[in-house]
């Protein structure tokens, strides 16, 4: 799983493996190791009492939390995002959770196994 932020938005890219993952064990982790060792992680989980995706900040860890329903139904069909908004003190904190595709530049440091086909990509509008 990949995270990027930028303001107030946070966007989490997943791979099949960690779709699949998702919905069948109910969440998915990644932790990054700072000096001194210090730790960062975020997650990715289902929840069948969530009503709303939803994201809050609590030891050192991002975790974003999706209606059970809604993951199941996303993972199995060709949408490739779900976008959520959430509102913060600050105005409102934007959530995106999409699959992941292969690159479509060459690029050594990327490992694509695992991505989902583009054939398979559905934007919607």
């Amino acid at each position: 799983m990949k995270l990027r932020i930028k303001g107030d938005s946070i966007r989490l890219r997943l791979l099949r493996p960690e779709v699949e993952s998702l919905v069948s064990g109910g969440a998915v982790r990644e932790l990054t190791h700072l000096p001194p060792g210090e730790a960062f992680g975020y997650e990715l989980r289902c929840d069948p009492r969530a009503a709303a995706v939803s994201a809050r900040f609590e030891g050192g860890c991002i975790r974003v939390v999706v209606p059970e329903a809604r993951a199941r139904a996303w993972s199995g069909s060709d949408e490739v995002a779900i976008r959520a908004e959430q509102p913060i003190a600050e105005g409102t904190l934007m959530i995106l959770i999409e699959k992941d595709f292969p690159c479509l530049s060459d690029r050594p440091f990327e490992d694509d196994r695992g991505a989902f086909p583009r054939d398979r990509l559905r934007v919607e509008t």
